[in-house]
């Protein structure tokens, strides 16, 4: 089945994925080529989240940074593990909605 909707990333409505304005808010909608993968996303968080390589992929580079700057602490590899098992059991669009 061909998914044809997306979330808007204003409002966070299910709009179709040719809408260029969400119905709900009147938001001009960004293209879905930016969308992220919440398996990456989660395998980044596991693997290199002490650094914080998830926040940066997730475009949360402001997070990232402090990631970087306390990764000697080991605090935000605890963190990223929580964090890399949370992107992975949570659904799709509940994903899509926080971070697409």
């Amino acid at each position: 089945m061909v998914n044809n909707k997306k979330f808007c990333s204003n409002c966070g409505e299910k709009i179709d994925t040719k809408a260029e304005i969400c119905p709900k808010c009147g938001v001009r909608v960004g293209k879905v080529e930016g969308n992220k993968n919440k398996i990456v996303a989660g395998v980044f968080a596991l693997f290199l989240g002490g650094i914080g390589i998830h926040k940066f992929y997730l475009g949360k580079n402001g997070q990232g940074v402090l990631y970087l700057l306390f990764c000697w602490t080991l605090i935000p590899s605890i963190i990223a593990l929580v964090e890399g098992i949370i992107y992975l059991i949570m659904s799709d669009e509940e994903f899509e909605r926080k971070y697409g």
